[in-house]
């Protein structure tokens, strides 16, 4: 009845990816490579997992 006020976990996971792939595009044009590569294999366990929910939903 109230579905509308829960709120979305893709929505902020996909917020969170956004961010770990603007950090590590930063660190990369700072050449900080270590950084990069953390915060994009970061980046790409979140974008699994919101592949994962958002294949749950259908």
């Amino acid at each position: 009845m109230f579905g509308f006020l829960k709120a979305d976990p893709v929505k902020k996971l996909r917020k969170t990816y956004d961010q770990k792939s603007t950090d590590a595009m930063l660190a990369q044009r700072k050449g900080d490579i270590k950084t990069y590569s953390m915060l994009t294999a970061e980046a790409e366990e979140l974008w699994k997992e919101i592949e994962k929910l958002e294949a749950a939903k259908k």
